[in-house]
């Protein structure tokens, strides 16, 4: 896939900026364990900035995030060294409203990657329509994995993109702890 023609690349200018950073940096000395024993799986969406619409601070959370907050083995892996290593007790997972993973199909994403690519990738895409329904999908999976070992504080929402409000997610009752 060729670039399009309007991008121009960003690191420089990052460069730059933590240049600036640098010099007002204050966060040396923060605790490797998240102060509030919380990991927060969440979308890579930009529009979301988890710090802010939760209010936290450096140092008070995990944040994993991919595309649609899916619940992956690569997520159990982070979540379990967090729990297991890290000492996080709480796991929030956080969709949202117009995501880009509603707008195709699994075997569809694949199929043009594979006319452009010449081979099918092997993982899943977790496409879905209904972001409550995934989050439920979510916490499920969680409930259900045997290797996390706190499952009593786990909670899902839904973000809402035009209005920033977070919408909770009753989990799937035959998936309760």
């Amino acid at each position: 896939m060729p670039n399009t023609p309007d991008f121009s690349p960003n690191t420089d200018d990052l460069l730059s900026n933590n240049a600036q950073f640098v010099a007002q940096f204050q966060d040396a000395g923060l605790a490797l364990v998240p102060q509030r024993h919380l990991a927060i799986v969440a979308c890579m969406d930009s529009r979301m900035d988890i710090f802010q619409m939760l209010g936290l601070h450096h140092g008070d959370a995990h944040i994993i995030r991919n595309a649609g907050g899916a619940v992956t083995d690569d997520v159990v892996r982070s979540l379990v060294i967090s729990q297991r290593q890290l000492k996080t007790q709480e796991i929030i997972l956080i969709h949202h409203t117009n995501c880009g993973l509603q707008s195709i199909t699994d075997d569809g994403f694949k199929n043009e990657i594979e006319k452009d690519c010449g081979i099918k990738p092997w993982w899943a895409t977790e496409a879905f329509a209904d972001p409550y329904q995934d989050v439920r999908q979510s916490m499920a999976r969680l409930q259900n994995s045997p290797f996390i070992v706190y499952k009593d504080h786990i909670r899902g929402f839904v973000y809402d993109v035009e209005t920033g409000i977070l919408h909770e997610v009753e989990p799937d009752s035959r998936h309760s702890a």
